[in-house]
């Protein structure tokens, strides 16, 4: 019995030892929980909003409930199906190229040698991503402009070939949104992966080498499987806002052109635009809930996939 006692003891002290070394961590835990409360939950309870028909004389809390009335103009537009095909198909094609792009990006940098070069280059391809969205519109306008862009008036000029209205054509702007996003994201993704990489044993490498193997093979049998997780990560949190968009990308970018929105137009710039003409907070805010509600199964439904074909890649 005595043993038993001392044994209790013991592990009792070890318990409360161990919690006192964690004091600190949950310390500077605390700072990072008040930010979500503060950030993340909080505004939550604006949820109800949705459900209600906003009247500024009675306030949010005493305005008369609306149930789902105001989920159903998302539906009953005529835009309802061109606003989110181009969402989804602009999105699957930025995670598509998105990621193929900046791991190479990443295998690249990976590669260089001279330390001066690559620290340089990390600090360029990062630029695009730091830029504003409405510097970045002036950027494309600068090319694209109809009477003195560069295109029009240096590339067609010396080619004689006739000037193009893109302003007012939406074919090709499929094209020119998905390489200024490339432009202007593939920066920040590449140095997610290459933090990856330089954390790969180098000897793996090595080992390829000694077995006759070249830069291809140390890719494919290397690389490219220590980066699956990694990928795989990134790629579901992109499937988690798959129903929303880049709103200065597909804003800002095509100067809210109106001739452009068959292929311009996603769920959010015509939320906007529809919160614009019609001050209905309660319609904007029902398509922000059903924009989170559809990614997060979007997300459940990816993560139940990825588990089932390889759990220990699974977020959860």
């Amino acid at each position: 019995m005595r043993n038993k006692k001392r044994s209790e003891g013991k592990k009792r002290t070890l318990i409360q030892d161990r919690r006192k070394q964690f004091i600190p961590l949950y310390i500077m835990l605390i700072p990072g929980i008040v930010y979500l409360i503060i950030n993340n939950y909080l505004p939550m309870m604006g949820l109800v909003i949705a459900f209600k028909k906003v009247n500024y004389q009675v306030g949010i809390w005493n305005s008369p409930w609306a149930g789902f009335d105001n989920f159903k103009y998302l539906f009953k537009t005529g835009d309802a199906f061109i606003m989110t095909r181009n969402t989804i198909l602009y999105n699957l094609v930025f995670i598509v190229f998105g990621n193929a792009f900046a791991i190479f990006c990443a295998i690249a940098m990976d590669t260089i040698k001279n330390k001066f070069f690559k620290r340089s280059s990390q600090i360029i391809i990062l630029i695009p991503y730091l830029l504003s969205s409405v510097i970045v519109s002036y950027i494309v306008f600068a090319f694209l402009s109809p009477s003195s862009g560069f295109i029009n008036h240096t590339v067609f000029g010396l080619l004689h070939i006739d000037p193009v209205n893109w302003y007012g054509d939406p074919k090709p702007w499929p094209v020119i949104l998905v390489i200024v996003h490339l432009w202007m994201s593939f920066g920040y993704q590449s140095i997610l992966y290459y933090s990856t990489l330089i954390g790969i044993d180098k000897t793996l490498y090595e080992a390829t080498v000694v077995d006759g193997g070249g830069t291809w093979h140390q890719i494919r049998y290397v690389t490219l499987p220590c980066l699956k997780r990694t990928v795989i990560i990134l790629m579901l949190l992109a499937v988690g806002r798959i129903f929303f968009s880049d709103f200065g990308l597909f804003y800002q970018v095509p100067m809210h052109s109106g001739l452009l929105y068959s292929t311009t137009q996603t769920i959010d710039t015509y939320v906007y635009r529809a919160l614009l003409e019609l001050n209905d907070i309660g319609r904007s805010s029902a398509a922000g809930f059903l924009q989170s509600l559809l990614g997060f199964i979007c997300v459940v439904t990816a993560n139940k996939i990825v588990s089932k074909v390889d759990s220990e890649s699974a977020l959860f």
